[in-house]
């Protein structure tokens, strides 16, 4: 071992990154293997590399005891203290071993050691790298692709996108460049592995906080997102400022904004919801362009509804396939029965049947929705909130019922 040795650790700390400190520990947690593997030495030995001159010392280690049991591995407290009286029970000596052709082994191993560490070193350096743009949008370039991935590469790493990331109906040629999502990035044995895709909804979602400042900001704020990657996107928006309108500001003047988010992922169609707490109306919302009459849930399973909608608008609720009510259920959380008004009674919180048809205009107002049973009780008893009313408007009122 040499200088050349400690400039060629300088070297690959100043072009790769990789800390002289990091190769020079393993460097001699290595050489004391390949000491007791050639000198067939059993006993504990310190290797200490000199990382200014590049030299190599091989100590040997005993423990000061009383009464020595393996003298490979102890000395006695009267043979240590003959070399200095400072010694105690359970202090450690060290004696130099450095065998005269130990050079050659050294050099034999540490070639070895320091490749295998400097490809681990740039392991973890390209994954502390990457890991932080997982979750991310990054562009590449496309390398190749087969029957499992399509590679494509970014700086110094070649990332792999599934099949099922892929979007359907696009095709990836080589040196194509391409936007993906970063969703997972792996520390493997054989190197980090970057994972991207072209279908995951955060996609979309970094899409909008890159063409709308006011997502990226948090005056709008994205709740949720349901896609079906190559066809149709529905995202949930909402403001806590009431001087901002969520789903304009994300459409932008003359549909700008939602266009440039269309026009990447090759004319998927995208619906911009508001997002609001009552259940109700957020369901209405998502079943979007499709007119809702009453949402009805479940007292069994309260993530589970009835939405009535007009006959007329009973094909465009579902969507093509179903599509519509998917991403709908997808976008709110809630599992939606579609019904058209014809087939459906209502039942109101107290179990009185309202028939749909009876009600003015056809229809029954979703807001008036949770207010039934009180509205009910109004109708049954209409002097519990008029204590004036008379006998006679009383009998009516009776007579007419």
């Amino acid at each position: 071992m040499s200088k050349e040795m400690v400039e060629a650790l300088d070297a690959l700390e100043s072009e790769k990154g990789i800390k002289k400190e990091y190769v020079i520990e393993s460097l001699e947690a290595a050489l004391v293997a390949a000491y007791k593997r050639n000198y067939n030495q059993a006993q504990n030995v310190d290797v200490e590399f000199d990382a200014k001159k590049g030299n190599i010392h091989v100590y040997a280690v005993k423990e000061v005891v009383e009464d020595v049991v393996d003298d490979r591995l102890e000395v006695s407290l009267e043979d240590a203290q003959k070399k200095s009286k400072g010694y105690e029970i359970g202090d450690h000596i060290k004696d130099e071993v450095t065998p005269k052709d130990f050079g050659r082994i050294a050099a034999q191993t540490a070639k070895q050691v320091i490749m295998q560490r400097v490809r681990e070193a740039e392991r973890d350096i390209i994954y502390n790298e990457y890991s932080q743009y997982e979750h991310e949008i990054i562009q590449g370039t496309v390398e190749r692709s087969d029957s499992r991935y399509v590679y494509i590469t970014y700086g110094r790493i070649e990332t792999v996108m599934p099949k099922s990331d892929q979007m359907p109906g696009e095709t990836y040629n080589s040196r194509d460049r391409v936007r993906v999502f970063v969703t997972k990035v792996e520390n493997a044995t054989k190197g980090p592995q970057v994972f991207v895709s072209r279908t995951d909804p955060g996609l979309v979602k970094r899409l909008f906080e890159q063409e709308v400042p006011e997502i990226y900001d948090g005056t709008v704020e994205i709740v949720s997102i349901a896609r079906e990657a190559g066809d149709r996107t529905k995202i949930a928006v909402k403001s806590d400022n009431p001087d901002v309108d969520p789903v304009g500001t994300c459409v932008g003047p003359k549909g700008a904004r939602v266009q440039a988010v269309v026009d990447e992922l090759n004319g998927e169609n995208i619906d911009v919801v508001p997002y609001v707490d009552d259940p109700v109306d957020f369901i209405a919302n998502a079943l979007n362009p499709a007119e809702v009459i009453a949402v009805q849930f479940d007292e069994r399973d309260p993530k589970q509804c009835i939405v009535i909608v007009p006959d007329y608008h009973l094909s465009l609720a579902i969507g093509k396939k179903g599509q519509n009510a998917r991403l709908a259920a997808k976008l709110t959380g809630y599992k939606i029965d579609i019904k058209p008004e014809s087939q459906v009674e209502f039942v109101d919180d107290n179990d009185q049947d309202v028939d749909i048809n009876d009600v003015e205009n056809g229809k029954i107002d979703i807001d008036k929705t949770r207010e039934n049973a009180a509205n009910a009780d109004d109708a049954q008893n209409p002097a519990a909130d008029d204590p004036d009313l008379d006998d006679e408007a009383t009998d009516t009122t009776d007579s007419e019922n």
